[in-house]
């Protein structure tokens, strides 16, 4: 019922952030309320087999980058963006299946460090193959409106939200979630560990395409081995970490205080930024291993105690 109360007030929030173009807001608010928005389907994404299936993926860049690369070469060639982004979702999941069954062979930090490799390598060949910048024709160029991409970015949250608190409250949810804590005695006790494994992924990969399908249809140029960085993986991790792993409301969290942080630092400090964002994440850590979410349920503590101290 808590997440069901937090998704109800975080699709709240959204549906007031659909105002937010109509109040004729500079195009850098709307830019940066983007990245929130961007961000948040991404570590969400991250967080459907991390947080909930315990699986530690490192090569989620590598889905990410599908999406980005098919939505954008479809979406140029005359393609609308939705079925775009649609066809990058698709062939990300797909990837992910066909390479899902033999990778989840592997346990704990070897399926980290398998899928990290993974998506380093899909980063060198589209590197090899594609190195020439992806420029959008000049027509395109004139009738670019931040705004359509602000609403797209807003709906892509909103279904992630949804998609997991759906998730979260199902019976495969729960295996899932079963299979996190241990996963030798969930199979004992009938759960079929692969197959909801192969879920958790198909889902996380097929939300990670969809927002890597968003981040071409946001760039006017960029390289098409971008979006295959390992940063995109380690951004989703850092959010979701920060705001708290295996919640609903922790990404969406995390990836506030993640882009406020970077943006801030960024413009403040230029030369240290990530320097002093390493330092506060790695104390985030330490401190709150559970992140925002679990902060917030030690201040909520300690008021109630305080409330029933008697006088």
């Amino acid at each position: 019922m808590t997440e069901r109360r937090w998704a109800l007030g975080i699709l709240l929030a959204l549906g007031a952030l659909a105002f937010l173009p109509l109040s004729r807001a500079r195009d850098d608010v709307l830019n940066f309320v983007f990245l929130i928005l961007l961000s948040i389907t991404l570590a969400q994404s991250w967080n459907i087999v991390a947080g909930y299936a315990g699986q530690v993926n490192l090569g989620h860049a590598a889905f990410f980058g599908l999406g980005a690369l098919l939505a954008r070469v479809l979406w140029i060639r005359g393609t609308p963006i939705v079925v775009a982004m649609l066809a990058g979702a698709a062939l990300a999941t797909a990837f992910a299946l066909l390479i899902g069954a033999p990778a989840f062979r592997l346990r704990g930090a070897y399926f980290a460090i398998g899928t990290l490799a993974l998506g380093e390598i899909l980063r060198t060949t589209v590197n090899n193959v594609l190195p020439e910048i992806s420029t959008l024709p000049a027509a395109t160029i004139a009738g670019y409106q931040l705004r359509h991409r602000y609403y797209l970015a807003l709906a892509l949250a909103a279904v992630s939200v949804v998609a997991v608190t759906v998730l979260a409250g199902s019976r495969a949810g729960l295996g899932m979630q079963a299979i996190r804590e241990d996963e030798e005695a969930a199979e004992a006790s009938g759960v079929g560990a692969l197959r909801l494994k192969l879920t958790a992924l198909a889902l996380s990969t097929a939300l990670a395409g969809l927002a890597g399908g968003l981040f071409a249809y946001y760039h006017i140029s960029y390289y098409p081995s971008h979006p295959f960085g390992p940063h995109w993986t380690f951004d989703a991790l850092l959010m979701t970490f920060i705001g708290g792993v295996g919640t609903l409301q922790g990404p969406v969290l995390g990836a506030i205080l993640y882009v406020v942080l970077k943006e801030y630092l960024a413009v403040r400090w230029v030369d240290f930024h990530l320097l002093i964002f390493g330092a506060l994440f790695i104390a985030i850590v330490l401190l709150l291993p559970g992140g925002l979410v679990q902060a917030a349920e030690r201040a909520r503590g300690l008021v109630g105690r305080r409330g029933r101290r008697p006088l």
